[in-house]
């Protein structure tokens, strides 16, 4: 029976995991340089972030290690994970009023051999005031999420539509980890019949 390494520090991806099922059997970060090369378009950035987080992990035989990426594209523009409230306001002001990509992508490997997906989910945010700004920004929810904010915390009330993965937005699709991970012979449906 493989075991599963998650491949992300991050408690979102943990709690998604365990709407299949899953407990990961070990949680492994890894430790690589997040910044985008030169003219790499969003997707190519978040498609080679999640390869790179797979590699990055040693495994034994028997493991299976899932790593996934996440970034908010404007245009061709990354938003990635704020570096202060400062850059949080910016990020959330470009955001405001406008449609926005959330470009998540998902690396499951085993061995050598990596299955991989790229879940684009389009998101519209309404548009936002200074002062729902200022008090998004003092609720603090913002450290540490791609794009400056969380759709599963406050901002949801400032998200009237979105069109793909809600979960790809939090950070993990589900439905498509699900597909990677029985690939790599993971037995999801074990995993429900002890839930």
């Amino acid at each position: 029976m493989a075991k599963l390494i998650l491949g992300s520090a991050s408690p979102r991806r943990r709690e998604l995991l365990a709407q299949l099922g899953l407990a990961p059997d070990d949680v492994r970060a890894p430790d690589i340089d997040e910044t985008p090369a030169k003219g790499e378009s969003p997707r190519a950035y978040v498609a080679r972030m999640a390869r790179e987080k797979a590699f990055a992990v040693p495994l034994a035989e028997d493991e299976v290690i899932l790593s996934a990426d996440t970034t908010v594209a404007v245009g061709r523009r990354i938003l990635g994970k704020p570096a202060d409230a400062g850059e949080a306001a910016e990020f959330l002001m470009a955001l405001s009023g406008r449609r926005h990509h959330v470009l998540t992508a998902v690396a499951v490997r085993r061995g050598e051999r990596l299955w991989e997906r790229l879940v684009d989910t389009e998101v519209k945010v309404k548009a936002l005031s200074n002062a729902e700004v200022n008090a998004y920004l003092a609720s603090g929810e913002w450290h540490g999420k791609a794009g400056g904010y969380a759709i599963q915390g406050r901002f949801g009330a400032m998200i009237p539509w979105l069109k793909g993965s809600f979960t790809g937005v939090v950070g993990l699709p589900v439905a498509e980890t699900a597909h990677l991970l029985v690939a790599a012979g993971i037995d999801l449906h074990g995993a429900w019949g002890q839930a």
